[in-house]
């Protein structure tokens, strides 16, 4: 059984079982996070889609911890100016544990 979440203007496969990495949330280790916005859930009864949303349909998960991302670079030149600028940032990510899909 899987599901297609919606979350932070990014879809995402999610099985029960399965450890994600998602956009920082101020939440603590341990507490459990519900994902509303599902697109579709294929179970045992087939695949069932929502317009866009699935009504009543729900994926929770347990929050794992916060770690940071990789490293990403920007740089900026100027051509022909002798310009060149080079600076980066981790991102903080959330780490959740996928716990039950339920179809409402």
């Amino acid at each position: 059984m899987y599901a297609i979440i919606e979350d932070g203007g990014r879809q995402y496969k999610v099985e029960e079982g399965q450890e994600l990495e998602i956009d920082y949330r101020e939440i603590s280790t341990g507490e459990q996070l519900t994902f509303d916005r599902v697109l579709a859930v294929r179970g045992e009864e087939g695949l069932r889609l929502g317009q866009p949303m699935l009504a009543g349909a729900s994926v929770t998960a347990e929050v794992l911890g916060v770690r940071q991302g990789p490293k990403l670079f920007v740089q900026k030149f100027r051509r022909r100016k002798t310009f060149r600028k080079r600076f980066g940032h981790r991102q903080l990510l959330t780490r959740v544990k996928i716990g039950k899909i339920a179809v409402g």
